[in-house]
C-alpha cells in the first residue's frame, strides 16, 4: 500500500468499489495471496476472501449536496461507531438520498469497516464532511431555503407529521448524547419516532431508516 492508498475488503464491498466513484488499484483473493495475508492487509478477519487496494474515499464539497432539487440529507451529529455509520450510509443509498454530512472531528469517517458495514453503498452515496455541522445548518437554511429535522426521543411531534416533499435535511445524533444542543437549536423542529416497547430509544440507523423511507412515501404519494 501507497501513502495515497487504503485497503477495503468483504466481497461485496470490494466489488462495488469496482463499479463506484474511486479507483480500485488491485484485487487480492484468498486463492492468490493465502487468508493470512488478507488477515494482515484488511486487519480484520472479516474479508471473506477478497482485499483491495483502492484510492482514498472521495468526500464531497458539503455544499454541493445543498444545490441538489428536492434534496434529501442525512446529517450526522457525532456517531463514532463505524457499524452505525455504514448502517446509515446503506440507508441513506438505497432510498436515494442526495447524501449524507458527517462531522470532522468526533466522528467516524469512512474506514474499510464502515465500506464493509455498509455493503458497499459508500461507494455510489455522496459523502461530506463539515467542521461545524450546526454553522453548516445555518448556512443550507439561510442560503439554499432547506428545512431540517432533527430526530429526537423527546421531540414534541411524530416524524410522521413532518412535510419531508421538500428539499430537507434530517439529522441524528448519536445514541448516547442525541443531537447536541446547539446542533438541536439549528433545527427548524425535532419530530419523534413513537415507541411502544419498553426499549427507550432506537439504534440511530433504523431511526435514519424510518425518517429516510417515510421520506420517500411522502415524495412518492
Amino acid at each position: 500500500m501507497t501513502a495515497d492508498s487504503e485497503y477495503i475488503y468483504g466481497r461485496r464491498a470490494v466489488a462495488e468499489a469496482q463499479n463506484g466513484r474511486r479507483g480500485v488499484r488491485r484485487v487480492l483473493t484468498a486463492d492468490a495471496h493465502g487468508t493470512d495475508e488478507l488477515f494482515r492487509l484488511a486487519g480484520s478477519p472479516d474479508h471473506q476472501g477478497v482485499v483491495a487496494e483502492v484510492d482514498p474515499y472521495p468526500y464531497v464539497d458539503p455544499e454541493s449536496l445543498l444545490e441538489a432539487p428536492q434534496a434529501l440529507i442525512v446529517a450526522l451529529d457525532q456517531i463514532q461507531d463505524p457499524q452505525n455509520l455504514g448502517a446509515v450510509c446503506r440507508s441513506a443509498e438505497a432510498a436515494g438520498a442526495t447524501g449524507v454530512v458527517i462531522t470532522q472531528r468526533r466522528s467516524a469517517s469512512v474506514t474499510a469497516a464502515v465500506c464493509k458495514a455498509s455493503a458497499g453503498a459508500v461507494e455510489h452515496l455522496r459523502i461530506a464532511q463539515v467542521p461545524n455541522l450546526a454553522d453548516w445548518l445555518a448556512t443550507a437554511k439561510e442560503t439554499q431555503g432547506l428545512w431540517v429535522y432533527g430526530a429526537d426521543a423527546a421531540g414534541p411531534a411524530a416524524y410522521t407529521t413532518a412535510d419531508l416533499t421538500g428539499s430537507v435535511i434530517l439529522v441524528l445524533g448519536s445514541e448516547g448524547n442525541g443531537i447536541r444542543p446547539r446542533v438541536a437549536s439549528a433545527c427548524d423542529a425535532l419530530v419523534s419516532i413513537p415507541l411502544r416497547g419498553a426499549t427507550a430509544s432506537l439504534n440511530v440507523s433504523a431511526a435514519a431508516a424510518i425518517l429516510l423511507f417515510e421520506a420517500l412515501r411522502q415524495r412518492d404519494s
